[in-house]
């Protein structure tokens, strides 16, 4: 089995021989053998675990045993716990959803901050004839036609050539112990409902069941292909992204062939749902403001444009900017500042550039998202007018507001950042040095 395991990886390019790859191990016998695999091969790897707390005392008991197996390979662990309810609950997703959702972000920040270029996962060739049977069942496109890919952006699925029985077989040859996850006996969920009731009827018809799976995925995958080379031709046209805000064109969308089919597809990395995407198109002819949320993402419906932001960011606390500092960032905004000559200076015409009256500022600065009763004097305006109303006049989307940032002197607003400065510190014909602020992100 270590030839085949080779032999596949090399085929489907999942990985070179010296990138570390992140293992996602759950205790269970496919992970351990997978996490054999990668030990008799002497891969470049570490262990990550997830507890999703739904097992109590059980799932505790799986997080030691994978730590256990990290200790006796001399690999590194990486283990999280998740509070899964509770997040499905919050963002009113199953179960299920809300733990692939928490544990594929989770996997990511570990490769992020490790250097790891490929999270692996111990899907196999069962598990794609569950997925295609599932899927049918309850609806779906193209994409759950093809079941689980080999490959997918940077998660790579190495076992996927072998079947259960060949999985067990290596178990019982090299003597290996793996958790079982009691909840997989139950037919209460409908995977597991599939796998020990549905699947055992079928292969009285075709006993090759799983390998003819795999046959008419390869086909599957081939007509995707020349889908997502046509919807790549519309992400061209209809999207762009813009300081970490994704945005859709719907007016150019809607001149597409099967546009709801594309949007689908264009939303998919977002976790919208396809009921969703059907819900936001029936809202584009309607007034702007309709908010769709995924467990990840909110989606604003604009005047032409779909405009998209991730969730979860969190409150920023005012922070200070003293008078020698150059840079400036936290997870959303990032600022490049200098002091230059107000001789032969030429103001900026972009809004992301602030040109300000150096001696009209007190330091430090202060910076900290837009609250509600802020009021400032827009550039070419003697009174106050309150941020709200400015936003409102500007036409910003609900979810561009809640990003939205404001520079301060002493209790002074100067700044809406990338969007217009206070009248009272502008340029005039007594400055004689210029503050320049540059929105860059």
């Amino acid at each position: 089995m270590l030839k085949k395991f080779l032999t596949y990886i090399n085929e489907k390019t999942l990985f070179q021989p010296d990138e570390k790859v992140l293992l996602a191990v759950s205790g269970g016998m496919d992970s351990v053998v997978m996490l054999h695999l990668f030990y008799k091969a002497k891969l470049n790897f570490a262990v990550a675990h997830c507890n999703f707390g739904l097992r109590g005392e059980e799932s505790d008991a799986d997080e030691l045993f994978v730590k256990k197996l990290a200790k006796k390979y001399k690999v590194p662990f990486y283990s999280e716990q998740f509070d899964t309810e509770a997040f499905a609950l919050q963002e009113k997703v199953s179960v299920q959803m809300a733990a692939r959702v928490l544990r594929y972000e989770w996997f990511e920040g570990i490769c992020k901050n490790n250097g790891f270029s490929v999270i692996a996962t111990a899907h196999h060739l069962n598990d794609t004839l569950e997925t295609v049977l599932f899927n049918l069942t309850k609806g779906t496109g193209i994409a759950g036609l093809h079941g689980i890919q080999s490959k997918n952006g940077r998660i790579a699925r190495p076992l996927l050539f072998a079947n259960r029985e060949e999985i067990y077989e290596y178990v019982v040859e090299n003597q290996l112990a793996w958790r079982e996850d009691s909840s997989n006996q139950s037919s209460h969920y409908h995977r597991n409902l599939i796998r020990n009731e549905v699947i055992p009827l079928l292969k009285n018809i075709n006993p090759n069941l799983e390998h003819t799976i795999e046959h008419t995925v390869d086909r599957v995958l081939a007509v995707e292909k020349i889908f997502l080379a046509e919807v790549e031709k519309t992400r061209a046209v209809v999207m762009r992204q813009e300081g970490g805000v994704t945005y859709i064109n719907f007016e150019k969308l809607q001149t597409e062939i099967e546009p709801v089919i594309k949007l689908h597809e264009l939303l998919k990395p977002f976790h919208f749902t396809y009921t969703q995407v059907n819900d936001i198109w029936q809202t584009l002819g309607a007034e702007s403001g309709r908010q769709f949320d995924s467990p990840s993402y909110r989606l604003i419906k604009d005047r032409t444009e779909l405009v998209i932001t991730a969730k979860g960011l969190q409150s920023y606390i005012p922070a200070t900017i003293d008078a020698d500092t150059t840079q400036f960032q936290n997870e959303v905004v990032s600022l490049s500042i200098q002091k230059v000559s107000a001789s032969g200076f030429k103001i900026p015409s972009s809004p992301k550039i602030a040109a300000l009256d150096l001696a009209t500022l007190k330091f430090p600065l202060k910076i900290r998202l837009w609250k509600q009763g802020d009021k400032f004097c827009p550039l070419g305006m003697k009174q106050k007018k309150k941020v709200s109303d400015f936003l409102i006049d500007e036409k910003v989307p609900v979810n561009i507001k809640e990003r939205t940032y404001v520079l301060l002197s002493g209790d002074d607003i100067v700044w809406i950042a990338g969007m217009r400065i206070d009248d009272r510190f502008k340029l005039t014909k007594e400055t004689t040095e210029v503050y320049q602020i540059s929105l860059e992100r």
